[in-house]
């Protein structure tokens, strides 16, 4: 049950933020948080990470669907064995989710963080994104350390 918990909070964090962007900034509009670093910029993307597949909403709706159905049938057959991977896939759902309602909403997704690190201006992203990209590197670390432990047993 916690694991949608942290799914709900997750969609509740995207779509506020996501609100209050699109409510109170024009798209292109930027506001300096740290100077040359960090900034809020109000973007819309029709399409996928770093604006892949734009404009291909059916493709998105039928994807995510299915995503949204594995990950819940996941969450019910393995999470409650698993913290971390149940936690993970909290993380995912919620990401997948909130984007999801935007895309059935507004048509396109609302973007918000926009980044430079090292100079490299990074893809400008939004709450779900981080959420799904956060949840992924958890079923990575679970893997890697799943693996060690079955080799330590071996």
């Amino acid at each position: 049950m916690i694991y949608y918990i942290i799914a709900l909070v997750i969609v509740v964090i995207d779509q506020v933020t996501k609100w209050i962007i699109d409510t109170s900034m024009e798209i292109g509009e930027r506001i300096p948080v740290i100077e040359n670093v960090f900034y809020i910029t109000s973007h819309r993307n029709q399409g996928a990470a770093f604006g892949i597949l734009q404009g291909q909403m059916w493709f998105f709706y039928i994807i995510t669907t299915i995503v949204i159905i594995g990950i819940i049938y996941y969450m019910e057959k393995e999470a409650k064995y698993d913290w971390l991977y149940g936690s993970s896939l909290g993380l995912i759902l919620g990401g997948a989710i909130g984007n999801f309602i935007d895309r059935i909403f507004r048509g396109e997704v609302v973007d918000f963080v926009d980044t430079f690190i090292f100079g490299y201006n990074f893809a400008i992203f939004n709450v779900a994104d981080v959420a799904l990209c956060v949840g992924v590197a958890l079923i990575f670390i679970k893997m890697i350390v799943d693996e060690r432990k079955k080799k330590e047993t071996t």
